[in-house]
Formats: structure tokens, C-alpha cells, sequence
């Protein structure tokens, strides 16, 4: 059968969106892994499925893969992506959606100016909640890798972040550390890794080394987590520009318990069929 798609992109981060709403399919992971190579696929970072929604309260169930095949919880670019898409394909009318994902509930209002706001819940910032294997919350953590000490904030925005402050990402070892602190033992389930350098205040730049995908353009939760981070140390404040390889997101964030808002573009690419 040949299945519709669109590709889109999020700040360069980039990815195939499949109604399952209007189409049925079950799609396995090495569908994932055969459309996501860039060489002989379709390529992108991660899948992106809409399915109907399996509680009344939502109006869309929100699936993500990664390139490599494995599902994950969130993907704040994505989100942005997905609320387009329904609109694009006119699955709703609305301009604010509420989304299931695999494990929280996630609102998106598309605004005037075309820009989407995703409101990404609050952030869950206990050990266990990440998870991160440590004896108590804190601030930060010193994480031992590769015979040197590097002190990292562990968060979750529904998928686990590490975030580490460096003088300038331009030089920091994304490609090195990145890899090693994803997979640390500290992290059980694995975890994004940010590389935050703060301009000033209210801006920053950013790299993230996503779990299971490599280092991307854009990562919307991995802003978020960087602007928690650095708003809780005392670096940032709200709302913060957060500079990424791909481009511009804005972040607001008023506190604990309080729901993180992530703000930018979402585009679509092209249009195509594959065949399952």
C-alpha cells in the first residue's frame, strides 16, 4: 500500500509526518529506520505519527520515533510541526489543540502571526522523575565521564535532558561528550545532552546531542530545559531567547510547577507517498 507523508521542519530540525487518522497503517520500526536514512529514504530526525485520541479530553494521540527506530516521550519541534499539520490538512479547525503524548498532555495554540506556542508542562525536575540516578535533588550534578568531572543539570520536559553551561559552543565537544553523557549510567533511560552558553540575560545559544538521533538543528525540549536550567542557577531570566544551530526560540518560564512555553516557526517541506 503506499502511505501520504509530509516532510517538515522545525528550525532545521526536521521530520515525516504521517496522518494515521485518514489512513490506517502499522508502522514497525524498520519502516522507521529505512525512511529515516538520508541516503536511500525519505531522511529526517525523528517520525512524527497522528493518531485518533484514546481519552475524550484530547483531540490527537502524538507518536514520536526517532531516526534509529526507537519511540521517545516528546519533541517540542515536533509539536510545533504536528500543529500545523492538522491544521494543513484539516483535521482540525482549531487554534489550540490538546495532544496525548506517551506520557503527558501537551496544548498548542497557533497564533495569528503563524509562530506556535507550545505549552510543554512543567518541567519534572526530581531525580527520579528525570530519571537520574542521584541521592537528592539539586541545582546541578557532578557526573564523572571519560576521567574528568562535568557538572550538569538532569531534568525532564516529558523526555530526559542533561544541560551543561560552556564559554562557547562553537567549540564545545558536542560530538565527544555529547555520545558519552547520553548514554552515561546515570541516566537510565539515556538523555539529551545540552551545550548552553549564556550572552546575557534574556539570550543564549545552544547545542543539543539528542538521544538516539546525534546532534540536530533545533531541539524544542532541549530549550526548555536549557532555560529551566539556566533560570534556576541564576544565569537567565524569563523569557529567554534561545539561539540554536537551526535558529531562533523563545522560552517563558515563570517557576516551579509552572508550565514551560516554548514559541517558533514550523513549515512544511514537501509532499510524498511511501510504500509499506
Amino acid at each position: 500500500m503506499l502511505l501520504r507523508f509530509t516532510k517538515m521542519h522545525g528550525l532545521g530540525n526536521d521530520f515525516m509526518v504521517i496522518d494515521l487518522v485518514s489512513q490506517h497503517a502499522h508502522i514497525q520500526p524498520k519502516h522507521v529506520r529505512q525512511w529515516g536514512d538520508r541516503h536511500t529514504g525519505v531522511g529526517f530526525d525523528q517520525l512524527l505519527i497522528v493518531e485518533p485520541p484514546s481519552r475524550p479530553d484530547v483531540d490527537f494521540r502524538y507518536r514520536i520515533f526517532n531516526a534509529d527506530g526507537s519511540e521517545v516521550e516528546q519533541c517540542g519541534n515536533g509539536a510545533r510541526c504536528f500543529a500545523r499539520f492538522v491544521l494543513d490538512k484539516r483535521l482540525t479547525a482549531k487554534k489550540r489543540i490538546r495532544v496525548e503524548t506517551k506520557n503527558s498532555i501537551i496544548e498548542l495554540n497557533v497564533r495569528p502571526d503563524g509562530q506556535i506556542t507550545v505549552d510543554m508542562g512543567a518541567p519534572r525536575l526530581l531525580p527520579a522523575e528525570v530519571p537520574f540516578l542521584a541521592e537528592q535533588a539539586a541545582l546541578s550534578y557532578p557526573v564523572e565521564v571519560d576521567g574528568q568531572t562535568v557538572e550538569l543539570a538532569a531534568l525532564s520536559m516529558g523526555n530526559p535532558h542533561g544541560v551543561l553551561r560552556v564559554a562557547d559552543v562553537a567549540q564545545a565537544p558536542v560530538q565527544s561528550l555529547g555520545p558519552q553523557l547520553e548514554t552515561h549510567p546515570r541516566f537510565p533511560q539515556k538523555a539529551n545532552i545540552g551545550f548552553l552558553q549564556v550572552i546575557d540575560r534574556q539570550q543564549a545559544r545552544l547545542r543539543v546531542w539528542e538521544r538516539g538521533c546525534g546532534e540536530t538543528q533545533a531541539c524544542g525540549t532541549g530549550a526548555c530545559a536549557a532555560a529551566v536550567a539556566g533560570i534556576r542557577q541564576g544565569w537567565l531570566d524569563s523569557p529567554v531567547r534561545i539561539e540554536l544551530p537551526g535558529g531562533a526560540l523563545s522560552i517563558e518560564w515563570r517557576g516551579e510547577g509552572q508550565p514551560v512555553l516554548m514559541t517558533g516557526p514550523a513549515l512544511r517541506v514537501f509532499e510524498g507517498q511511501v510504500r509499506l
